[in-house]
């Protein structure tokens, strides 16, 4: 630097701060300014140019080229006999190379007051379009403006190929009051990659971060960010999104088939399909099936993909291994058009500790606990967000809000709310942190989750909220004016064990064990419950759920066609995972396709067939649905025929509706002239079979129908005589 600086520059320290990229006002020094003689000065960091020449906006004339006032690139001028400010545009030189562009120093905030008292309420309930990456025209300019929270840092830039990853060329406007950086850049486009560059408190160099709210990705391995801005998509769905709001979801069919787009079906070359694929093929197999929704295994961006999606460091940004943003609105737009839903696994729980991510985002334990032994997870060596700092809560909060209002999603599944609520989660005596009045419940936890449920119901109605929650944490589907946690569903994980322990057993000691599937039944109404058959029960040495049946090839398939028939009768919503509706018969592989060519076999075939007629009669027949939910929909009929492994219910859908008997034996023996009491006498009518050949099965049955006569029997004054197929469920409905 010279010794001597013009008048025009700042001082000798500003000029220093600013090359090494430790200042932490650079609108204080960069851009344009009043000058010592009253004319305005104009100061530039541009280490790429060799000569600043400044141009009337207006115009397009010459105003003044800037003095080179140190070696590195700092170059300020004097705009002459001006007085007053004025729009302005930069032409920079360098050897033969000649370009122009508008200084980002120039523009004022984008981000109002109003934005940074909310944000520092941690009441922004739209923070993701405020912060992250939003393309837009600024005081006229076309550009991108960049907004992060990063409370603790010195110095936060936007770094990318536009200016050589050098973080000196763009330092973000500080906004105290929030904890906020901001820019606007001008002639940014959408597709440009990006991240942040910070400087800690003491003023270290942390590791480049990904943008928090970004709202598109790099292709894993690579980790930038990409500008996108909020999803451009004529939305063909009003119909749909205006009917969901009208509906009361425990009296409906739902019938979920969760998939692992990554795996579901390949593309040639084993490549996975992308966002558009999806919606040609799976959108097709949905319906034929029957299935009421589509539920997606976590789609936030994520860096490993062994993790299935349940890493996820980009909370607002779908995967780029399928598409972009846009494709996947198309797809969800494409299913809503098919009639069916749409389900996102969400994971509000923890976080990755890539050095991209959230970990230490601005050298502090920001997002997380500083304490592990509130924000470590050992289970999966991850890091646990801290629910009680506002922002954090507005931040997750936001995303959920992101999926629901700006991808016309209808669910999130939330994943993990066990590990959330108890501040002992798998952890040992001594190696966590009692709550104020000494308890294990994470108060936090608690009141982020009813006030994410609350506003999810406040400013997306129709859409509903659903917790994997595997204790018996009370009232997880209470509302939260009743004291519950606000959620619409919880998956029944008692339930789903107890059955497939029950059904892994050999039929010879399952009398040993009836209770196992009679128990579910004590607590089926305490909650909205949904039946979960999910990715994580074939997987890691648990075997396909085919395989997990007992017995020779026959009797696998008769038991799991019987099972899916015990399932699709029983109080509760339905899901199963990709792949079991047709017998998958090796583990889950997320790295690999299913197994299609399984259908040439007669009897995969029949378990697909099988499953589409359960949807359908499940849909059609109001007695299997209606009352899912409520205690009234549920009645034994003889639920302790332990020693003949029967199990035989009605179903009721209300006063308007006729029940439905099911009847389930889970013996590998054909019983005939078995009585069962049913409320009715007259002509009970065979509506599904498991046995069906069509299915699979013998073809054993009662033709069609059955006639129910006094004396009756079980407490009902009427009975049946039927046959009973092995290892197989009826289902009989009343003719009217």
């Amino acid at each position: 630097m010279t010794q001597s600086l013009p008048a025009h520059a700042p001082s000798a320290q500003d000029i220093q701060d600013i090359l090494r990229g430790q200042h932490n006002n650079p609108f204080s020094v960069l851009g344009m300014h009043a000058g010592p003689t009253g004319a305005p000065v104009v100061r530039v960091f541009a280490p790429e140019a060799a000569e600043v020449t400044v141009l009337e906006s207006a115009t397009g004339r010459s105003v003044a080229t800037l003095e080179r006032v140190d070696p590195e690139g700092f170059f300020s001028g004097s705009m002459g006999r001006r007085r007053r400010p004025f729009a302005y545009r930069l032409r920079l030189r360098a050897g033969d190379a000649e370009w122009e562009r508008a200084d980002p120093y120039a523009f004022g905030p984008v981000l109002g007051e109003f934005d940074e008292h909310l944000m520092a309420e941690g009441r922004h309930e739209e923070l993701y379009t405020r912060l992250g990456a939003h393309p837009m025209t600024h005081e006229g300019v076309e550009g991108t403006a960049f907004a992060v929270w990063a409370p603790n840092a010195r110095r936060v830039s936007v770094v990318g190929d536009f200016n050589a990853w050098d973080g000196r060329r763009n330092p973000m406007r500080r906004r105290y009051r929030a904890g906020v950086w901001e820019l606007f850049i001008p002639s940014l486009r959408k597709g440009t990659i990006y991240k942040y560059e910070i400087l800690d408190v003491q003023g270290n160099l942390l590791p480049l971060k990904a943008d928090p709210v970004g709202f598109a990705a790099e292709h894993p391995p690579a980790t930038a960010s990409v500008v996108s801005g909020l999803p451009d998509h004529d939305w063909q769905d009003s119909g749909w999104m205006q009917g969901q709001r009208s509906l009361t979801p425990t009296q409906e069919p739902v019938s979920i088939y969760e998939v692992h787009p990554g795996s579901w079906r390949r593309g040639d070359g084993d490549r996975v399909l992308s966002y558009d694929e999806l919606a040609e093929q799976l959108v097709d197999y949905a319906t034929d099936m029957g299935f009421t929704h589509i539920e997606f295994l976590p789609l936030s961006e994520h860096p490993f993909t062994g993790s299935w999606g349940y890493q996820p460091i980009g909370m607002f940004a779908p995967t780029s291994r399928h598409g972009s943003p846009e494709e996947f609105a198309r797809l969800v737009d494409r299913l809503h058009n098919a009639g069916v839903g749409v389900i996102v696994d969400w994971v509000p729980a923890h976080f990755p500790s890539d050095r991209h991510g959230l970990v230490r985002f601005d050298g502090t334990a920001l997002y997380e606990h500083e304490d592990p032994r509130l924000g470590f997870h050992r289970d999966w060596n991850t890091l646990i967000y801290n629910f009680g700092r506002t922002e954090v809560a507005n931040f997750l909060r936001a995303s959920a809000l992101y999926w629901l209002r700006e991808f016309h999603v209808d669910a999130l599944r939330v994943d993990a709310v066990a590990s959330m609520l108890y501040l002992d989660y798998s952890r040992n005596p001594g190696e966590w942190v009692p709550n104020r009045f000494g308890g294990r419940e994470n108060l936090d936890a608690v009141e982020f989750l009813r006030g994410t449920n609350s506003a999810v119901s406040a400013r997306t109605p129709g859409a509903l909220m659903i917790a994997e929650e595997s204790t018996a944490w009370p009232g997880v589907s209470r509302p939260v004016e009743e004291d519950g946690l606000g959620f619409d569903f919880k998956w029944n994980m008692g339930w789903m064990h107890d059955t497939l322990e029950y059904m892994q057993t050999d039929p010879i000691h399952r009398k040993y064990h009836h209770s196992q599937m009679t128990f579910g039944l004590h607590y089926a109404f305490t909650e909205n419950f949904i039946l979960p058959i999910s990715h994580d029960e074939v997987v890691h040495g648990k075997k396909s759920l085919l395989s997990k049946m007992p017995g020779d090839r026959w009797q696998q398939f008769a038991n799991l066609r019987a099972y899916l028939g015990f399932m699709w009768t029983h109080p509760g919503k339905k899901l199963l995972f990709m792949g079991c509706e047709f017998g998958q018969e090796r583990e889950w592989n997320h790295d690999m396709s299913l197994d299609w060519h399984l259908l040439d076999d007669p009897a995969h075939a029949g378990l697909q067939n099988l499953v589409r007629d359960l949807n359908r009669v499940y849909r059609e027949i109001p007695a299997l649905h209606a009352r899912d939910c409520a205690p009234e929909g549920f009645e034994w009929i003889d639920g302790g025929d332990a020693d003949n492994n029967v199990f035989s219910y009605l179903r009721r859908g209300g006063d308007d509706n006729p029940p439905v008997a099911v009847i389930c034996n889970m013996s590998p023996v054909l019983r005939e002239g078995f009585r069962v009491g049913l409320p009715t006498e007259g002509h009970w009518r065979e509506i599904m079979n498991t046995d069906a050949t069509e299915y699979g099965g013998s073809g054993a049955g009662n033709g069609g129908a059955v006639f129910a006569t006094a004396p009756g029997m079980h407490g009902r004054p009427a009975a049946a005589t039927l046959t009973l197929p092995p290892l197989a469920v009826l289902v009989l409905t009343q003719e009217l």
